[in-house]
């Protein structure tokens, strides 16, 4: 059974990610949609407004979702660097990149 200290570290362990996991992503999709919507919101600007809050708020519970599957499933209770550790040793041990490295070794 998991105590409860443990079960806090996690969480905020996850909150952190996804809160500051959260600003590149705003940051990139505001510049994708914004500029867009930019003649949107002068004529029409009442659904314009609903429109680009319901992007963010599909790409804000897409991003939360996937990141409590990618804690559940590799089973983060520390912090932010054991999440960048397993990620980067999974890229490492990746058979693409093995491939890869075999054939650049070859020529």
């Amino acid at each position: 059974m998991i105590s409860k200290i443990d079960s806090k570290k996690k969480s905020a362990s996850e909150a952190f990610v996804n809160s500051f996991g959260s600003f590149p992503i705003g940051y990139v999709v505001g510049i994708a949609i914004l500029p867009l919507s930019v003649d949107w919101i002068h004529s029409d600007p009442l659904s314009a407004n609903i429109a680009i809050t319901g992007v963010f708020a599909t790409v804000s519970f897409t991003r939360t979702y996937l990141l409590r599957r990618m804690f559940e499933k590799y089973g983060f209770d520390d912090n932010l660097f054991h999440i960048v550790a397993k990620i980067s040793n999974k890229i490492k041990k990746s058979p693409r990149k093995k491939e890869l490295e075999k054939n650049q070794n070859d020529f």
